[in-house]
Parts: structure tokens; C-alpha cells; sequence
């Protein structure tokens, strides 16, 4: 019955007897290829993605008011909402979430950190760019009397719940005094806050001697210098798309109800330490089931066509063992 019924998905996938644009709303972390996808798709199917890259948190809100067809989420939404709200959810790509600073003299993977003074610098603990736990993980470099400025979000982000996310796992100060979340109390005095990806880099490159957090897709694009961080085996390591996929590589994504699991500080060899994946939040019995199918059609295109794209921009394309299982398990779940 299941096999008949995938079939049936598969089969109306394939037939393009409608054509509106769909809609959806949410993270800023995979904007970029969910962008570079609706291109593609466009090209090949003729329906747009009108996508609102408003934050985590504004795309669960607008999901939940059925304003949009599908919300896109970093912060994945628990089982028991996922259940209240009769939605399913699935991960629709894999990235990493980077430290960037704007330091003089310092490019890309030349400034080192570990998890805890990375913390210790967003408590707002270490306040100068030559703090003596900077200096001992930088010998040879030289490291102004600056004061650091913390830039973080301001709105509702799934990116800073990977970020905090990964604090919370590596400084138990972090986890005693500020926790992890969509949005948190920063607490550090020097700090200014962004809205989206987009504004959190914009001030990095503004501020003189400030560090933030970005997906690194928008690092990459905006070339702000990132930090080597030290992974859970002790390895410093820089971020691409190498480095996400072994942190990816164990993951029981089944262990989770809504397939919501943490990626952050995984041990094997090369992991980047804040790898995270970004959800698609869509409801079982959809108002517009016509335009239910049609998302379902973009990813489903996008899984088989858009990995290139994916890599291109430094995020990890969903192996297809898992894009299968996700056909199979959660998508027969939605009504058409």
C-alpha cells in the first residue's frame, strides 16, 4: 500500500497540469540555494518560489497562520507541536554556521578559537582582541588592544540556534547563564544586533574589531573573514562543505521525532563543530493541496537536480538514501 502510495506522489510530481508560484517563509540560513533552486526549477517547470527570507521564527508564525504553503525553519519545531498543529517536517539541505570578525590583518581561517572562549567572548567575559585566552591560541599573531564588538541577531533565528545551540554543548557557563534558542538575552555590554544572515554580516563589516555568526554561505559571499574552530576531537578546522558533510555523516536523523536532531560539536575527524540542517515545516492536510504538491515538486526536483548548485555555495546536499526515505515516510503523510 505505502509503495502504491509513493508512486501515486511520484507519478502526480511528474505531471505539470497546474503552474502557480508557491510560497513559503522563514530562514535566512538556506536562502541562498533555495534562491539559486527556484531558478532552476523555474527554468524547467515555469512556476516560481516566492520565498520571504524573514527569519526562523517568522516562518514558523507564518506557517502556522496557513499564509504560506510551507515555513522553513533552522530551529526545528518539536514533535509534540508538529503534532498539535497536524504539520510534518523534513530537512531539505545541510550547512555550517561560522564565527566572522572584522580584524586588520587577519584573513579567512587565521584567527584560531575554541568553543569556550568563543563563549566567554559573546558573555561578554573577554572584551579585548588581545585577552590573554586569544593570545595563547594565536602565538605569532598580532592582536590589537581592541575592544570587541558581539554582533548577533535581532530577530528570531534558526541560525542563532545552531550557534547557541553549539555554546550551550561546549561551555556550561553558556548553558547556566544564557541556554540556547531562537532568541536569547545577550549579555555581553559592547553588542549590536542584525536582522537576518544579511544584517548580522552587513554590521561585521561595518564595525571595526567585531565578530558575529553567519550561515557561511553569506561569509563566502560577502568575504568576511571566518575563524578556524576546534572540533570535538581537538582538531582545528575550517568550514566548507567537506567539513559539514562528516559532521552530517552519523546522524540518525530518525532518533528525533520530526527528524529534528543536533548536529553540533560531532565527533570524526575533519567535523566542523556548528553544522546544522534547515527544516521545511508543511501541513498533512494542506487547504491548497494543489500547491502543496507543487513545494513537494520543487524539492523533489531540486534533491535530483540542484546538488551542484548546493556544493557550489558551500552547503551539503541530503544524500539520496535519506531524500528517499524522506519520500516514503513523511511526505505520504501529506494528503493530495
Amino acid at each position: 500500500m505505502i509503495k502504491r502510495t509513493i508512486a501515486a506522489i511520484l507519478t502526480a510530481l511528474a505531471i505539470p497540469v497546474w503552474a502557480a508560484d508557491i510560497t513559503g517563509a522563514g530562514a535566512t540560513f538556506p536562502y541562498p540555494i533555495y534562491a539559486k533552486w527556484a531558478e532552476g526549477y523555474k527554468k524547467h517547470s515555469g512556476v516560481g518560489l516566492n520565498y520571504q527570507s524573514i527569519g526562523s521564527s517568522g516562518g514558523v508564525r507564518q506557517i502556522n497562520a496557513r499564509t504560506v504553503t510551507f515555513g522553513a525553519t533552522d530551529a526545528p519545531v518539536s514533535g509534540a507541536d508538529l503534532d498539535r498543529n497536524g504539520q510534518v517536517q523534513f530537512p531539505a539541505v545541510l550547512g555550517g554556521v561560522v564565527p566572522v570578525f572584522n580584524l586588520e590583518g587577519f584573513q579567512p581561517g587565521e584567527l584560531r578559537l575554541t568553543g569556550t572562549v568563543l563563549a566567554d567572548v559573546f558573555m561578554g567575559r573577554i572584551t579585548k582582541w588581545n585577552d590573554p585566552k586569544i593570545v595563547a591560541l594565536n602565538p605569532g599573531k598580532r592582536l590589537p588592544d581592541q575592544t570587541i564588538t558581539v554582533v548577533h541577531r535581532a530577530d528570531g533565528s534558526g541560525t542563532t540556534f545552531i550557534f547557541t545551540d553549539y555554546l550551550n554543548e561546549v561551555s556550561p557557563d553558556w548553558r547556566a547563564t544564557v541556554g540556547k534558542g531562537a532568541s536569547v538575552k545577550w549579555p555581553a555590554a559592547s553588542s549590536v544586533g542584525g536582522k537576518g544572515n544579511e544584517g548580522v554580516a552587513a554590521n561585521v563589516q561595518r564595525v571595526r574589531g567585531s565578530i558575529g555568526y553567519v550561515e557561511y554561505a553569506y561569509a563566502k559571499k560577502n568575504r568576511i573573514p571566518h575563524t578556524q574552530l576546534e572540533n570535538g576531537n581537538g582538531l582545528y578546522v575550517n568550514p566548507d562543505d567537506s567539513t559539514f558533510a562528516v559532521a552530517a555523516a552519523n546522524a540518525d536523523w530518525w532518533s528525533v521525532p520530526g527528524m529534528g536532531i543536533s548536529l553540533v560539536n560531532q565527533r570524526g575527524g575533519q567535523a566542523w563543530p556548528i553544522t546544522g540542517a534547515s527544516f521545511i515545516i508543511m501541513y498533512r492536510e494542506p487547504a491548497d493541496r494543489r500547491l502543496s504538491q507543487e513545494v513537494l515538486k520543487f524539492f523533489d526536483w531540486s534533491w535530483k537536480n540542484g546538488k551542484r548548485d548546493a556544493l557550489d555555495l558551500d552547503y551539503v546536499p541530503l544524500p539520496d538514501s535519506l531524500t528517499n526515505q524522506i519520500r516514503q515516510r513523511i511526505w505520504t503523510q501529506i494528503k493530495h
